[in-house]
């Protein structure tokens, strides 16, 4: 008891927080500042907070985009399906029957053919596709752009590597157009922009009303007796898609039968518009091949990654080193560590993981299996690229 009467306790309290937080001393140390805040959480949920929550979050940053692409068949519904023209074909069959086969007739003289399209770097499989074609296209337009769809600078490939096609010189009508170079755009938007001057290039190539038009990329290479079944018969469907067979990095990995956005029309002078999405509702099945990055060089890879349209799927650096390209390559695996993109669970559980090796080099590209040594790495068992 005090002097005055009153009790005065003068016991030292152990309450860290007491000082620190109830006194706020400048003096006290920061991990006691922590102790108090956390005063009143158990263990448990420290170790949820601190090492759970920052792996998760961690996990969302490295798998994100796979979690969206599972759970696609929630938020997007399939596209409506193709009506499918079964497709008849056989060398000792004529041409008045293959026709009728479809429900078509035969015409008296061939239709013109013209097959255009925007150039990269494939100059491997544009040989392919172009001798593959040759018989029976009547002109080849072909735009070339000194920028890739993502503003990136690029050297006119095709342009120093002309020499090599000379065999289709008279029948070329090649162009170039300069790139705007927005960095930042949306790459779609540089894409349509040569699209959009490949119509202007085919009017200079001489396309008129009834007239054959192939749209398709590079590497989706219609079948010779396909387009040659289109010219002569009578009564096709005035834009038709091509189901083409789809095959990754090389005609070992057969991805499925699915490709669909190359298409075939009747041209028709202010109505037709070069463009690489869906315009019909009928396919016509087995019509070719897609062989999406086919190329013979690892760098090649590199530079498609970069350069194409759907670039945000590079979301780390390492993606791009050459010895892990390489061995994805062989795996069959996929060069973006994606999941399959599908509509449905099961198609994309059913997908999920490398694909399957195919043995099979049958109905392969006449040009292909001719020069199989010069081109096999596109052939079953031959994974290994060159560098450089």
């Amino acid at each position: 008891m005090s002097s005055d009467g009153y009790y005065n306790n003068s016991k030292k309290t152990d309450d860290i927080c007491e000082e620190v937080c109830g006194q706020a001393s400048r003096a006290a140390m920061s991990l006691s500042r922590l102790r108090c805040m956390l005063r009143g959480f158990d263990i448990k949920t420290l170790i949820i907070l601190f090492v759970f929550v920052p792996v998760f979050i961690f996990g969302i940053y490295l798998h994100g985009q796979k979690i969206t692409y599972f759970l696609r068949p929630i938020w997007e519904s399939p596209p409506r399906p193709f009506h499918e023209i079964p497709h008849y074909y056989h060398e000792n069959v004529t041409m008045e029957n293959l026709c009728s086969l479809h429900g078509w007739k035969i015409r008296e003289s061939p239709r013109r053919v013209f097959d255009a399209v925007l150039f990269s770097n494939e100059v491997d499989i544009l040989t392919l596709r172009w001798n593959e074609l040759y018989p029976y296209v009547t002109q080849f337009v072909l735009l070339e752009s000194n920028s890739t769809f993502t503003s990136l600078p690029k050297p006119l490939i095709f342009a120093s590597n002309r020499e090599q096609f000379k065999f289709i010189e008279p029948r070329l009508t090649y162009g170039m157009i300069g790139g705007r170079f927005r960095k930042g755009e949306n790459p779609f938007i540089e894409e349509a922009y040569q699209r959009v001057a490949l119509d202007q290039l085919l009017r200079i190539a001489g396309i008129e009303d009834d007239d054959l038009l192939i749209m398709s990329d590079v590497d989706e290479i219609p079948s010779a007796h396909t387009i040659n079944l289109l010219r002569w018969c009578d009564d096709i469907p005035p834009v038709i898609h091509l189901q083409l067979r789809n095959y990754l990095y090389s005609f070992e990995f057969h991805v499925d039968n699915k490709s669909w956005r190359a298409s075939l029309h009747k041209y028709k002078t202010g109505k037709t518009r070069y463009a690489h999405f869906r315009q019909a509702d009928v396919i016509l099945s087995d019509s070719g091949w897609h062989c999406s990055f086919c190329f013979r060089h690892i760098e090649e890879f590199i530079f498609k990654m970069k350069a194409y349209s759907h670039t945000d799927r590079v979301r780390f650096s390492h993606y791009l080193n050459p010895k892990r390209i390489q061995d994805v390559i062989c795996k069959g695996a996929d060069l973006f560590d994606m999941l399959p993109e599908e509509y449905t669970f099961k198609e994309i559980i059913g997908k999920m993981g490398p694909i399957p090796h195919s043995y099979s080099a049958v109905h392969l590209p006449a040009y292909l299996l001719n020069n199989a040594e010069k081109y096999k790495y596109l052939l079953p068992g031959n994974c290994k690229r060159e560098s450089g």
